[in-house]
């Protein structure tokens, strides 16, 4: 099968093209690609694993390529989310990072990032490379390298051994320069926890029981089938927090995904907060704080972080959907926040990568400091900039060219949509149309699948409904026959 590197990562389902052989290739392929010294580091490189079923065997798997390919491997001792894999790349100064998970995908999947020595995910063109190389490896009938050395503990790496090390110490140490734990000390804040069967079970909860607060977590447990749960941290698919959040009378409720760098959360009513509206507070709680930068958003995030960002004389960047987009220019300039609507969130001073873990964190400090309710937060926002509500569809659709149908959408665009003019389109990842009281839709493909995604922002739920219905509409004219 043809390996491909999407938007973060390469995915694909467990024993059908997730195999131990294909994991080995790729292993192989980035064996190449940081032994050719383009990441221009020490040849050492991470690797950790999730949850999910095999995950830890894959990872043992990954580690014996990488060394018998002469590299220094640092082995997750554990389960470990990606942002604490992606910190301690940079952290150890290591060439790259390799992380088994397929994130928030179905159970049925696993999957390879690939991390540069930034600490976040390979730009494009680097996993082009490695794509290159696993293909040039796969014409030759090239074997991987293949060795099972020794695993040692507690030490540093020489070329050809693997350590098994925990990544977690130096990643808390971190957060606490990011995060006011004091403040979530003394809050009073009652908080459940749902990591979803994920990498991120038992940190967030342990980290708040040594504070003080009282949390408490469900699905923590190791369960490499997340008990039939779809572990994406979206409303639908948090039904027994809320019940737990209401049962319990708790003040908020904080879910993060397979891997963890997914942030979902939930009111003191049991209700979802969007990552919109985490964005958006807390780029509200970085601006009273006097901090400044750049802030860049998914094409698909709320027009609130615009109003923000432009009462505050900030520029705002707009990108295709795909954390790597903002990553990109994280390494660039300072970034003050970079956020999609999926709940992939970083902020100035961490490294380039969505952390779901960090933004728990930051979320109950900010209901901390603020004293009052999150709902309340939240409306507050609403009423000074929105009001601002959204929705999403995702329609399965026959294969098409991605460009075709961005061509059709441009040349068919209404004058229109939702009884509002259309007055600006944006092409970067799909089709954006923009209307004249910031509302949007944006009509997306998947990067991974063959799914139109259709998104919609309005000032009403009966504007976003007949935005969606509108996009299947125009989505459906514009598909080549």
């Amino acid at each position: 099968m043809a390996i491909r590197f999407g938007t973060d990562g390469w995915r694909a389902v467990i024993s059908k093209e997730f195999t131990f052989e294909n994991v080995r290739h790729v292993a192989q392929a980035i064996a190449d690609y940081v032994r050719s010294g383009a990441e221009g580091r020490q040849n050492t490189v991470v690797v950790g694993f999730d949850t999910r079923f095999l995950s830890d065997r894959y990872a043992i798997e990954v580690a014996n390529v990488l060394a018998a390919n002469d590299l220094a491997v640092y082995l997750s001792k554990a389960d470990c989310p990606t942002p604490a894999l992606s910190y301690a790349v940079k952290e150890l100064g290591a060439a790259g990072g390799v992380m088994i998970t397929a994130s928030h995908n179905p159970p049925r999947y696993n999957g390879i990032k690939f991390k540069s020595a930034f600490g976040g995910s390979a730009m494009p063109e680097v996993t082009a490379v490695i794509e290159q190389l696993l293909e040039r490896n796969l014409a030759n009938n090239r074997t991987p390298a293949y060795a099972e050395p020794p695993l040692q503990s507690d030490t540093t790496p020489d070329a050809g051994q693997i350590v098994r090390f925990d990544p977690l110490p130096a990643y808390l140490k971190h957060l606490r320069t990011l995060v006011d734990f004091a403040a979530i000390a003394n809050s009073g804040l009652r908080v459940a926890v749902d990591p979803m069967y994920g990498a991120g079970r038992g940190y967030i909860a342990r980290w708040l029981r040594e504070l003080g607060v009282m949390v408490a977590e469900i699905h923590g447990e190791l369960n490499p089938g997340f008990g039939g749960l779809h572990p994406e941290p979206i409303g639908r698919n948090l039904q027994p927090l809320s019940k737990l959040v209401l049962e319990g009378g708790y003040d908020i409720g904080l879910a993060t995904d397979g891997d963890a760098d997914r942030i979902g959360a939930l009111n003191a009513r049991g209700e979802f907060v969007s990552p919109h509206m985490i964005i958006a507070l807390a780029l509200q709680h970085l601006l009273a704080k006097g901090k400044r930068g750049l802030v860049v958003k998914t094409i698909s995030t709320t027009q609130i972080v615009n109003k923000l960002a432009q009462e505050h004389d900030l520029q705002v960047e707009e990108t295709p959907v795909g954390f790597n987009y903002i990553c990109d220019y994280m390494l660039k300039q300072p970034v003050l926040i970079g956020g999609e609507e999926s709940g992939g969130i970083s902020i100035l001073g961490h490294i380039p990568e969505g952390d779901g873990i960090l933004m728990g964190l930051l979320l109950l400090d900010i209901v901390a400091q603020a004293k009052q309710p999150l709902h309340t937060l939240v409306e507050r926002l609403q009423q000074t900039y929105g009001p601002f509500l959204y929705d999403r569809i995702d329609q399965r659709v026959r294969p098409f060219s991605k460009k075709e149908l961005v061509r059709q959408l441009k040349e068919a665009a209404p004058a229109e949509l939702a009884g509002r003019p259309v007055a600006y389109i944006n092409d970067r990842d799909g089709v954006k149309y923009l209307l004249d009281d910031d509302s949007w839709l944006l009509i997306r493909p998947s990067g991974t699948e063959p799914v139109l995604r259709i998104y919609a922002e309005a000032r009403s739920n009966e504007a976003v409904q007949q935005l969606l219905q509108q996009g299947v509409q125009l989505a459906e004219q514009s598909i080549p026959q």
